[in-house]
């Protein structure tokens, strides 16, 4: 039986009596029919009687592989619960937790050691039209660090949000762990560790098994196949895009800071003596906005609010470092104690962002977004504001849609910059009022379409698309290829021939 096969036609008690006579399958499923719908209530109930989050996730995870279009018909039923289960913050956990959880393969593992086999190896991956490949070497995972070969969690969940917020056909994308071993002493002494036991690769080895592999995917699935690179150490993320871009289909959504400005960052940088506290740097710059991420514990505190506060009508304060797994108990009771504390100018929520503090003015006046979903506050005037998460999934899934739609071979900075400008026009005054920076998550299949629609005319306007001849209504056109997680019908085709015959 082939490796998907399975999550295809796992579809349970839904099948009808004449499936299930003609598939050979009648009397191995009790003698009840019942609808997706009926089958969602059902896991919803499983789900709700799961213990934690990790709990939820392996649940999820286990409903994957067994019914893939009734997975993504439950997540698609509420994106804005499932999402911080199935992706940030809880895939941190489930990624520190990988060689216990792991169940069965959900991608490629390509270890350095296959260096001359890689096409092979994807030979071995039963799917053959695959539009979208999103890699990792497991080496700065979130805000965890080096995972190893542990770090296939978030390659597998990013994919997921493809199909989930953007509609890619789950068929069309391919996790892959480029596994070069790992320098966490942990992992290397844990038995349970399911990677490489030594340490990294690093220099000549580990670029050429890069070429091979980018070459591989190129070579299999065609230049114009999506490959976007997740989690890489910025001492390889930076020189990898900048090595790849022009060359392959590819790009980095996600580099993160380190203690030095990169290249990158410096036209952003102001002339300043060396100051080594956030404090310091806010009271003397005076910002309008902090944007938050890199995962440094303690770099928020009171005092930075109370500051942005004092000098900024309405202070912009993006805490977007991704989750780290525990929250501290001097954080925890630190919040707990400033939270009641009525003459603070602020209110303080629980971030889970390396023990750092975001927060909303009373007056409702910060403007705010965080890596982690939040619970809705309600201000003292009784009006509810709406804590943004500046998640890239806002971005991600509608950028691969609107690229392997169109067979984009180059993905440059002005498509992203579309899709930053069509994601910034889905924003309502409405959303405005209610402290959202982006359209609720609920919308986003719709937004991402929006996205997708304008970076295919972006495309066929500067001659970057290879899809002929170029589709009149591009938003019909994008619909047209979203999965579908409606359960498709398995009788066999059967007639009879005319008597004469």
């Amino acid at each position: 039986m082939k490796l998907l096969s399975t999550k295809t036609y796992g579809i349970g008690m839904a099948f009808s009596l004449e499936e299930r006579q003609q598939l050979g399958i009648h009397g191995l499923l009790p003698p009840c029919f019942i609808s997706q719908d009926v089958q969602l209530l059902r896991v919803l109930k499983n789900y709700d009687m799961k213990r934690d989050d990790l709990d939820r996730y392996v649940f999820l995870m286990g409903l994957q592989d067994r019914s893939e279009k009734l997975f993504y018909h439950v997540l698609t039923s509420d994106i804005e619960r499932f999402m911080p289960v199935i992706y940030t913050p809880t895939v941190g956990l489930a990624c520190q937790q990988y060689g216990l959880i792991f169940r069965r393969p959900r991608g490629l593992f390509i270890t350095v050691h296959d260096r001359g086999h890689i096409a092979s190896i994807l030979q071995n991956w039963p799917e053959k039209d695959i539009k979208a490949v999103c890699v990792t070497d497991g080496e700065r995972i979130l805000g965890l660090g080096d995972l190893g070969c542990y770090g296939m969690g978030i390659p597998v969940g990013k994919l997921a949000l493809y199909t989930t917020c953007g509609g890619m056909p789950p068929q069309q994308c391919l996790p892959v762990m480029l596994d070069v071993g790992t320098d966490n002493e942990t992992l290397l002494k844990d038995p349970l560790y399911i990677g490489l036991r030594h340490r990294r690769v690093r220099g000549q080895v580990y670029d050429d098994l890069l070429d091979e592999f980018m070459k591989a995917v190129s070579d299999r699935y065609g230049m114009d196949c999506l490959i976007q690179f997740e989690d890489f150490a910025n001492i390889n993320a930076f020189r990898l895009l900048s090595k790849y871009r022009n060359k392959y289909c590819t790009f980095n959504d996600d580099i993160q800071g380190r203690g030095h400005l990169t290249h990158e960052k410096e036209r952003f940088a102001h002339e300043h003596p060396q100051m080594n506290r956030l404090e310091d740097v806010v009271r003397e710059i005076k910002p309008t906005a902090i944007i938050g991420v890199a995962a440094v514990p303690g770099a928020f505190s009171e005092q930075i609010i109370k500051d942005m506060s004092s000098f900024n009508k309405s202070p912009i304060i993006f805490a977007l470092a991704t989750p780290q797994v525990k929250l501290s108990a001097q954080l925890n009771s630190v919040t707990r104690s400033l939270r009641y504390k009525s003459n603070l100018s602020v209110i303080f929520l629980y971030l889970f962002v390396s023990e750092t503090l975001s927060s909303y003015t009373i007056q409702g006046r910060g403007i705010f977004a965080s890596g982690s979903p939040f619970d809705p506050v309600t201000m003292p005037d009784g009006k509810t504001l709406f804590p943004g998460q500046g998640n890239n999934a806002y971005i991600f899934p509608g950028v691969g849609l609107g690229v392997t739609a169109c067979g984009i071979r180059h993905v440059t900075e002005e498509i992203f910059l579309t899709a930053a400008e069509t994601l910034a026009e889905q924003v309502t005054e409405k959303d405005l009022t209610e402290g959202r920076l982006y359209p609720p998550l609920s919308s986003i299949q719709g937004v991402s379409l929006k996205l997708a629609a304008k970076i295919m005319e972006f495309a066929f306007k500067h001659n970057m698309a290879t899809l002929h001849p170029e589709p009149s209504d591009k938003q019909e056109y994008l619909k047209s290829l979203v999965y579908n997680t409606d359960y498709e019908e398995f009788v066999v085709d059967s007639y009879r021939w005319p008597r004469t015959a």
